[in-house]
């Protein structure tokens, strides 16, 4: 059973996940502090993880969500998104987003799943904000893609 919950100090568990989705513990740091941080546990074990972050007072954004690689496929993910899209609802915001790159195609299409719509490409974004190249599925992760999901 997968039980969700929020946290509010982080352990190395949370920062291997954290660090799966987004490679820069730089730009990790940049938004952790400021946000609602919920985690996915099987059997005492943390396996997911999702940081929610308010983007403006109509707005929040998934800014960051991971599931540990051997628990991917088991609707982790969707539950910490639909999760997010509760808590967001809760709180009386009106629009909730999320971003990915170009190449994350999995997630891409489970946002999509989920009822987001892609609305806006940062050109050349990872290439200018990370230090090293990203490569996922075969492809550069050049492009972040906003997605958009009014609740």
């Amino acid at each position: 059973m997968i039980h969700l919950k929020e946290v509010h100090s982080l352990t190395d568990e949370h920062w291997k996940l954290l660090l799966l989705a987004d490679p820069s513990k730089k730009m990790v740091d940049e938004y952790i502090h400021k946000s609602n941080i919920y985690e996915s546990v099987i059997e005492n074990l943390v396996v997911g993880v999702m940081v929610l972050v308010e983007n403006s007072n109509h707005e929040t954004e998934i800014k960051n969500i991971a599931v540990d690689p051997s628990f991917q496929g088991k609707g982790i993910g969707k539950s910490l998104i639909q999760l997010g899209i509760r808590e967001s609802k809760k709180l009386g915001y009106s629009k909730i987003s999320i971003c990915t790159g170009n190449s994350s195609i999995y997630q891409i299409a489970l946002y999509q799943k989920c009822g987001f719509q892609l609305t806006t490409i940062f050109h050349d974004f990872f290439i200018h904000h990370y230090e090293e190249e990203i490569w996922e599925n075969g492809l550069q992760c050049k492009d972040l893609m906003k997605l958009e999901l009014n609740i």
